[in-house]
């Protein structure tokens, strides 16, 4: 996760000194990496996958599960064996790196798979090797299970060995989670603290409450209201500790008057949702960053053959990752409380939202610079088109301007949402010749003030180091990421990273939406496919997306013509009533049936995918394994195999000790998490919900 940097970190009262230095030093590094690379061409087509696991302990005498803080001891193992092949001049089949739990670990494929369809066959097989190379570096009663969001996060003795948190101290000051679960390097814990203070307070966190028959009876309410009891980490403090915890808790809400905080009577509290400010009524509410960064998730990363490619594939990409974020659904739990939400993101949002008030607009604009409507994790809100033709194509041949389809779909009224963006900052990209788009883009995400700042890194080489420009674009999470060449890797190209999929429980189920998406962007490229929508309506989409079974029951903004008139498709038997609508850019609510699978007046996804397919003239075992990827989505889509927050939700709504009143016990989650690493060791071609 982000740039790992050894050295002394600075506090944010004195980093934020140094924010305008680091964001000019990486504008600089920047355009030195676009002079030396922008002209660049006929990089390969290469790709690669990030997976995250969960290191679980499980007690089978007390039926509990809890997140393993031992996981760091199975990294050490897993990074010397990596080290080991590297040592005998081999390269390693896995790589591994830590993440912002210490219960977590990060895996991606040794080297990226190539560009031909035969390298999608390696795809589950090293998914498999990664898991069991996990699992053999485990301990006793450890388990190794590829879970969005441990149920139980947050929730009494949920690690293990256990640490009590510390509401009063530390980097989170959360009142449900330590400190000792964040991961111990340098960037973590300061990354924690920095937006905490940057914001001005801790981070509030509110996911609508899942409202089953019980549910209300079951907790401390207020007529139809969903309250808790406070939690146990502060029934010992006394007023004055009370009283600065509520007073760190009020970023979304008015600070208490001086008046209720002394009347605070410290014997007899009242419900957590009546004491914290930022406790909404009728959610679930969690204060710190590790709720939303100890989720995993699934990522996908394409190495363009140029940066028109590439900003081809990040515009296109973006439309799709609500679709995606939807049918890979995989959180319908939280803080072990069943939501009324199926996905992550929305928690990592809050969870790393550092905007003070002025930025978020509750109050107007003195101490802040910009009005900024979104978390620095949030969706796309800027397309960035294809751009000017800077080199000539991708093939042998070069390419004219005038005769190149990809820079003629994109029109200004697709990005219409109001940008924020540093109008210095981009005058100066434009004035160093990068085009009105992408300086719009880079000078958007500088907005941002850099978050974590080492001492020893201030003064750096602007032509060999790229580390000031990616310590802002590391920490600009959207749902698409556009990744220049670094200088510290002279043979990588443009590159475009797809975040928005759900970690999915088992290797088949991921290496399925991993190559539904290589297969979506080769047939985009291959095709000429144009997917433009307003980007206001990727926007709508996000939202749409985080409902309870979006898949099955919500509409999602799609375009209905995605030939266009530069298309190389052959339409045959796929043709449209679109095609002949007197707009072209007409867009409609579609179901996500239609979208993957199509209708009367859309193709469909996967229709157009095996026409691309078909065009290639594979073998026959290749495409017959690729289709039985394909079919996974295809069935996810039309609701004959469940999403796994469904598979999730049933779960825990079926068991025998489930009282109907949105609790998700410990021996609940002690068999969910049972069942979904027996489900991810399984032989076969294993999917959750078929």
């Amino acid at each position: 996760m982000g740039l790992l940097t050894l050295g002394t970190p600075l506090d944010w009262s004195v980093a934020k000194g140094y924010a305008n230095y680091v964001r000019e030093h990486g504008i600089i590094q920047l355009l030195n990496i676009w002079d030396r690379v922008s002209t660049r061409r006929k990089d390969s087509l290469l790709w690669g996958d990030e997976i995250e696991y969960v290191v679980l302990h499980f007690d089978p005498d007390s039926k509990k599960v809890r997140v393993s803080l031992n996981a760091h001891a199975a990294l050490k193992k897993l990074e010397d064996q990596e080290n080991e092949a590297f040592n005998k001049g081999e390269i390693p089949e896995t790589s591994w790196k830590p993440e912002f739990g210490i219960f977590m670990l990060e895996a991606t494929p040794g080297s990226p798979y190539g560009s031909t369809l035969k390298d999608l066959l390696e795809v589950e097989n090293n998914m498999k090797l990664r898991r069991k190379f996990g699992r053999d570096s485990l301990g006793e009663n450890e388990a190794l299970v590829t879970v969005t969001s441990f149920p139980l996060l947050g929730v009494d003795d949920f690690c293990f060995p256990y640490y009590p948190p510390t509401p009063t101290g530390g980097s989170s000051q959360s009142l449900f989670i330590s400190d000792s679960l964040i991961n111990p390097h340098v960037r973590f814990p300061t990354l924690t603290a920095n937006i905490r203070k940057r914001r001005g307070g801790k981070v509030a966190i509110n996911m609508p409450i899942y409202k089953d028959e019980n549910t209300l009876s079951a907790h401390a309410c207020n007529g139809s209201e969903f309250k808790e009891p406070i939690p146990r980490s502060l029934r010992n403090l006394n007023k004055k500790q009370l009283i600065g915890i509520i007073q760190e808790s009020t970023t979304i809400s008015e600070q208490p008057s001086e008046c209720e905080l002394n009347s605070l009577d410290v014997e007899n509290l009242p419900s957590l949702q009546d004491l914290i400010p930022d406790a909404l009524p009728d959610h679930i509410y969690m204060d710190c960053m590790a709720f939303g960064m100890g989720c995993s998730c699934l990522q996908i990363t394409f190495q363009a053959c140029s940066v028109n490619e590439a900003r081809r594939l990040y515009d296109q990409l973006t439309v799709f990752a609500p679709i995606m974020l939807s049918l890979s659904a995989a959180a319908p739990i939280f803080r072990g409380l069943l939501a009324d939400v199926d996905c992550r993101w929305n928690v990592i949002s809050a969870s790393v939202d550092d905007r003070t008030k002025e930025e978020r607009g509750l109050y107007t604009l003195e101490n802040s610079q910009f009005r900024i409507p979104k978390s620095r994790y949030d969706s796309v809100s800027h397309y960035l088109s294809p751009g000017p033709n800077y080199v000539s194509g991708c093939s042998d041949e070069l390419i004219p301007d005038s005769n190149d389809p990809s820079g003629k779909y994109y029109k200004d009224k697709y990005n219409d949402i109001d940008l924020v963006y540093d109008k210095e900052i981009y005058q100066k990209l434009l004035s160093n010749g990068i085009d009105d788009l992408l300086a719009k883009h880079f000078a958007h995400l500088f907005i941002r003030d850099p978050l974590v700042i080492y001492k020893e890194t201030l003064e750096q080489d602007d032509i060999t180091s790229s580390e000031h420009f990616e310590n802002i674009q590391s920490t600009n999470w959207q749902t698409i990421r556009f990744k220049p060449p670094p200088p510290s890797s002279p043979n990588m190209g443009w590159r475009v990273e797809f975040r928005s999929m759900e970690i999915q429980v088992t290797d088949f189920e991921n290496a399925a939406f991993s190559i539904f998406v290589v297969l979506l962007t080769r047939t985009i490229l291959s095709f000429s496919l144009n997917f433009y929508i307003p980007i206001s309506k990727v926007d709508a989409n996000m939202h749409i997306a985080h409902r309870r079974d979006s898949v099955l029951e919500e509409k999602f903004w799609f375009r209905k013509n995605v030939y266009g008139q530069s298309s190389r498709f052959t339409r045959n038997n796929v043709a449209t009533e679109a095609e002949n609508s007197d707009d072209e850019d007409e867009y409609e609510q579609m179901t996500i049936n239609e979208i993957i699978n199509g209708k009367s007046n859309f193709p469909g996804l996967i229709p157009l995918i095996e026409s691309y397919l078909q065009s290639l003239h594979l073998d026959y075992n290749t495409h017959c394994v690729l289709l039985q990827y394909l079919d996974v989505i295809r069935k996810k889509a039309s609701g004959e195999y469940k999403t796994t927050a469904r598979w999730m939700r049933d779960f825990v709504i079926d068991h025998p000790l489930y009282k109907k009143d949105s609790r998700v016990s410990d021996e609940i989650a002690y068999d969910l998490m049972k069942k979904m690493e027996e489900l991810g060791h399984a032989e076969g071609q294993v999917v959750v919900g078929k």
